[in-house]
């Protein structure tokens, strides 16, 4: 790799604040329908720079494998995509990233809404189902990743698995409930309950977790660790972190088990990792070639080996033991719709979770 830059987290307070301060001046980027395409004769001078909000474990040893097929050189900038997101809308125009690897479909809306990326070509976006990318080839879907509820399997009976997110508020499970408020994931999900639900339900559901004394973690693997240890009963995680620490520790070992809520509630989301050019990239042929590569076979083996999340192309088996993604689909979310993530943010620090 030719070098990687990381960039220092920032509070969550700071990232609410930049994030809704950005999203409230988009007076300084183009907007979206001044959005250039990619070029149908893109230069290429063997490098470019990615911005990267997933993990620098999991992307490095993509990145060598990108590099070893293709020869380019890529510069790595990480941090959380939340932090990313805002720093973009921050540096506009002027942002050295060419392209914007998110873990959410939310901070791509954000990003897109700023008028910040190029079309994408349709020989990447078509190659993703329509439900699991954007409707505008603003940014296209990587990986899928479902949201679930994780259970402590020893101290909760079969019958009293919750099915739906507004279960957990019942006074039973008082304490014993866990969230990762900072996560992106999770701001996602408020994201499409805002959508799905309005905004009031939102806030009831979580004002109502707050007095249910929800369980408050960083991170999901944490979550997960925590339900595993019988710490507390219930999670809210995504479902690749389970299949994870079964590899590590063995299905034996596994007194957390994995509970898909009913389709089409709000808390059974399949959100999505995902890509996008930025702007100032769209005739960078070394940018596009990346991007065209996390959605080819190799691009997305290499996620469903590493990371046991849905592939989103024909042709790759998504991990043994998960549901079909197609029963997971809530037809009435438009994942693009997920882009008022300054919104969800600015409410998760209104009633005290951020």
């Amino acid at each position: 790799m030719n070098s990687v830059r990381p960039v220092a987290l920032a509070t969550a307070a700071f990232a609410v604040l930049t994030l809704a301060a950005c999203t409230a001046q988009p007076a300084a980027s183009p907007t979206e329908s001044e959005s250039p395409a990619a070029t149908a004769a893109p230069v290429a001078d063997g490098t470019f720079t990615l911005y990267a909000g997933r993990d620098q474990e999991l992307i490095d040893p993509l990145i060598q494998q990108f590099e070893a097929a293709t020869g380019i050189s890529v510069e790595v900038r990480y941090a959380g995509t939340t932090e990313l997101a805002a720093l973009l809308q921050e540096e506009g125009a002027a942002s050295p990233a060419d392209v914007y690897l998110s873990q959410d479909a939310g901070a791509l809306g954000a990003v897109a809404k700023a008028g910040l990326f190029a079309t994408l070509p349709e020989s990447i976006t078509s190659t993703v189902n329509a439900g699991f990318t954007s409707t505008d080839g603003s940014w296209v879907g990587i990986t899928g990743r479902a949201r679930v509820i994780v259970v402590d399997s020893e101290q909760v009976a079969e019958s009293d698995i919750p099915v739906s997110i507004h279960e957990l508020t019942d006074p039973k499970w008082r304490g014993q409930v866990a969230i990762a408020p900072t996560n992106a994931s999770f701001q996602s999900f408020v994201t499409a309950l805002r959508v799905l639900e309005g905004d009031d339900v939102a806030r009831t559901w979580l004002e109502d977790m707050i007095a249910n004394d929800v369980q408050i973690y960083d991170k999901n693997g944490t979550i997960l660790n925590a339900v595993n240890a019988g710490e507390v009963k219930l999670g809210l995680i995504n479902h690749y972190y389970w299949y994870k620490l079964k590899g590590e520790i063995g299905v034996d070992a596994m007194r957390a088990q994995l509970s898909f809520p009913t389709a089409g509630d709000a808390g059974a989301i399949v959100n999505v990792t995902g890509a996008g050019l930025l702007a100032g990239a769209a005739n960078d042929a070394d940018a596009l070639a990346f991007i065209e590569y996390l959605v080819s076979a190799a691009g997305q083996q290499y996620f469903v080996d590493n990371t046991y999340e849905y592939p989103l192309i024909a042709g790759i088996t998504a991990p043994e033991g998960l549901p079909a993604l197609g029963s997971l689909t809530n037809p009435g979310l438009d994942l693009s719709d997920l882009d008022t993530l300054g919104d969800t943010t600015a409410l998760l620090a209104q009633v005290g979770l951020l």
